[in-house]
């Protein structure tokens, strides 16, 4: 779209084409999908075009654009963005014709805005989770070249990298590389920027390598997909682990690195989940202690293994259990936070007055409030002056005293990754 001399505009109202980018993990972020494409429709331009890519678009494409007739175009993954001209405009990219098929794992990003950037690593999965339906659109694991990576990430010209796949560990794997691929990676992009953050990493994967290589990083962020740890559950989820293992983890990263960070996801209400399945559950949060934690409830998607399997738990008994962890995690990852206050951090300001330590991954986490006049892209030494909820409050660290900042914002809720 850059290329073919479209510019970004200021907002959706004020833009002359609208793309939405759909998700289609589960039941929630599909709802979230459509209605935002709706409420977009409702205040873009009379003459603007509205297309929605994505998942949903990928995997729903025909049924999507049936039933959203105030879509002009719906383009799966691979597939340029193909505008029809409507009645008295002319269509605002090029022809079919002159655009060449996208391949979205390696396809040339511009430059980020923020001083930090997401960079995909690997494309599809080959994990047979029995609730998750991405490997049947997103298709087997594909990984990028080193090189390519490390290419890109050069030319983003940012401070922190956050390396993404569906299966981040295991990058790497289909091109006959071995265990070690996703450590020589980690390091070889260490080499270039300050902090590199790993998202989404399967227990099974963590090798000793790999965690002492993290522990002793800038940024000794784990985060870890656990899902459950009542182990009869995990394995009709057909995955690997139990609380006990995931616990000697943890413990184990913790007495290397005592200050990592820790985050995780649980499904409440997979078919088969028991009350003793909940309380073990419960008990692994109130003994883990992580620092974020996000709770969902258990979707059934077409064609999963899941999807036929009986004892179904009824959605007023998901609800209760998911009321019951949320509150219980909102109390340890208030009381993390509070035990921060008095602490001195490194934090890369992201834009004026906002600012993440190695704790906060971008958009997902807690924030941390300084001062606007801190310069954007840098790093800086804060005093943690007070906390609440999921975001603290600092004033910046000057010849081993604290300059007082502005009177501190209100919190701001943060979200949770779903796919």
């Amino acid at each position: 779209m850059l290329a073919d001399g479209l510019l970004p505009a200021d907002s959706p109202e004020e833009a002359d084409l609208v793309v939405v980018n759909t998700c289609a993990f589960i039941e929630e972020a599909r709802e979230e999908s459509v209605a935002t494409i709706l409420a977009l429709d409702e205040t873009r331009l009379e003459d603007s075009q509205l297309v929605v890519t994505g998942c949903m678009a990928e995997r729903y494409g025909d049924e999507l654009a049936q039933a959203l007739p105030e879509v002009d175009a719906v383009s799966g993954f691979g597939v340029p963005i193909q505008l029809g001209v409507k009645p008295g405009r002319s269509s605002l990219l090029a022809s079919a014709e002159a655009v060449p098929a996208l391949d979205l794992l390696n396809l040339p990003r511009p430059k980020s805005l923020a001083p930090w950037a997401y960079v995909k690593v690997a494309e599809g999965c080959d994990k047979a989770c029995g609730f998750c339906a991405i490997p049947s659109f997103r298709g087997p694991q594909r990984s990028r070249s080193a090189d390519s990576i490390l290419e890109e990430v050069e030319q983003l010209q940012v401070r922190e990298i956050v390396l993404i796949a569906q299966d981040l560990a295991a990058y790497g794997r289909d091109q006959g590389v071995g265990e070690k691929r996703i450590l020589s990676l980690l390091e070889a992009v260490s080499e270039q920027v300050e902090w590199v953050r790993l998202l989404y990493l399967y227990p099974s994967e963590l090798t000793d390598p790999l965690i002492e290589f993290m522990a002793a990083s800038p940024v000794p962020y784990f985060d870890l997909s656990l899902q459950h740890v009542s182990a009869p559950l995990v394995r009709r989820m057909r995955r690997w682990g139990s609380g006990e293992k995931y616990l000697r983890r943890i413990e184990q990263i913790r007495t290397l690195q005592p200050k990592s960070t820790f985050r995780s996801n649980f499904i409440v209400g997979y078919p088969g989940e028991t009350e003793a399945d909940h309380d073990q559950l419960l008990d692994f949060v109130a003994a883990a202690q992580l620092d974020w934690c996000g709770f969902f409830a258990y979707s059934a998607e077409e064609g999963t293994y899941a999807a036929d399997l009986d004892r179904r738990v009824p959605v007023e008994l998901m609800n209760d259990r998911l009321d019951e962890l949320r509150e219980l995690q909102d109390e340890i990852s208030a009381s993390v936070r509070d035990s921060l206050i008095g602490e001195v951090l490194t934090v890369l300001v992201d834009e004026p007055g906002i600012a993440r330590s190695s704790a906060e991954a971008p958009e997902i986490d807690g924030i941390i409030n300084v001062d606007e006049l801190l310069a954007v892209g840098e790093f800086h030494q804060v005093l943690v002056t007070d906390a609440q909820g999921p975001d603290l409050f600092a004033d910046l660290v000057q010849g081993g005293s604290a300059q007082s900042v502005a009177e501190p914002l209100p919190a701001r809720p943060r979200g949770t990754r779903s796919d």
